[in-house]
């Protein structure tokens, strides 16, 4: 792995981390969010342009770690390039909904004040598949992945041994996040708890990059794990 690997990789992450930030639209959480739809309609669009970046960032941090993965396992490469990936699909449908609820903030400005209740029963639907695509759909496959990654880290020394274990509990904790959220244990993904329990994998992802960008990747550990292999 080359320093400039490293540097690259400490950059998607931190990209990927700030598209995440502006593909939220937090108006559209609010009980009276089918009301302003046609207003907040500047900030669907910039999350549908951020989540396409996001999606787009997320396929090239697979096809940068794929080699470290490999260097471990062949066999836990394939499985990760597979759960990423999919991950990362997940991102590119999760689109789609952002924007049927642009066109339906625009139908609903037509219609008036009083739009009929199916409206409403749309905008929930919308709603729900985004949550459900975004928080479930991408976040399952894709920390179900970072699990080989940080396996790989592990075996590999490429990064201190203290990163990878804090990975390990941040996944683990988002993965009971999710099934919470799965089992509407807790009130969608806006929820204290939630939040709370997805924190520790953020600020790994974090830690990680800043690292990446600073120290790069121990050259010892490459070396080592070169003549081991061959």
């Amino acid at each position: 792995m080359t320093p400039s690997t490293a540097r690259s990789l400490g950059r998607l992450l931190l990209a990927a981390l700030v598209c995440g930030v502006f593909s939220s639209v937090p108006a559209i959480e609010k009980s009276d969010y089918l009301t302003t739809l046609a207003t907040i309609e500047p900030q669907i669009l910039v999350a549908i342009l951020f989540q396409a970046v996001m999606a787009i960032l997320y396929v090239a941090i697979v096809v940068v770690t794929y080699p470290i993965v490999k260097m471990n396992s062949p066999s836990q490469a394939v499985a990760y390039l597979a759960f990423r990936l999919t991950g990362a699909a997940f991102l590119f449908v999760g689109i789609v909904t952002l924007m049927l609820l642009q066109l339906l903030g625009q139908q609903v400005a037509q219609v008036g004040a009083n739009p009929p209740a199916y409206y409403e029963s749309l905008g929930m639907l919308l709603r729900q598949t985004r949550d459900g695509l975004n928080h479930v759909g991408m976040v399952l496959p894709w920390v179900i992945g970072g699990f080989f990654l940080n396996l790989a880290f592990l075996k590999t020394r490429l990064i201190p041994r203290w990163l990878p274990v804090w990975g390990f509990l941040g996944i683990a904790l988002t993965l009971i996040a999710t099934l919470l959220y799965m089992l509407s244990v807790v009130q969608g993904v806006s929820s204290p708890l939630y939040l709370i329990l997805n924190v520790p994998l953020a600020f790994q992802e974090i830690a990680l990059a800043v690292f990446l960008l600073v120290r790069g990747f121990r050259k010892e550990s490459s070396i080592s794990m070169t003549m081991a292999r061959g």
